[in-house]
């Protein structure tokens, strides 16, 4: 089972916007392998930090509204949400280290 969950934009405001907890937000699709590359590091985070912070997937094939809203023009696209505002974002396939440093700001 992922430790990351699967958001959707009938889910999104609720599970990101109205988090108590910052969120980071993975925005993937099936198709792509940078995507594919970090996941394994997405869920790495998500057991990390699992108490301190929510991690959601978001299918940018299946949910583009949402993709389109936050400007999302690569994926992978990692967008941290903190108080129901986007406070960074890490576009890429980045290294574990490159993700907890810009993550470790906003716990």
């Amino acid at each position: 089972m992922s430790a990351a969950t699967e958001v959707t934009e009938s889910t999104f405001t609720a599970e990101v916007l109205e988090s108590e907890v910052p969120v980071l937000v993975d925005f993937w699709a099936p198709w792509c392998g940078p995507c594919r590359m970090v996941a394994p590091v997405v869920e790495e985070i998500a057991v990390q930090y699992g108490d301190q912070l929510k991690v959601v997937k978001v299918n940018t094939d299946v949910n583009p509204n949402i993709a389109s809203q936050y400007g999302i023009r690569s994926i992978p696209t990692l967008m941290i949400f903190k108080d129901g505002e986007k406070v960074d974002m890490v576009v890429g396939a980045v290294p574990k280290t490159t993700l907890s440093n810009t993550l470790e700001k906003y716990l």
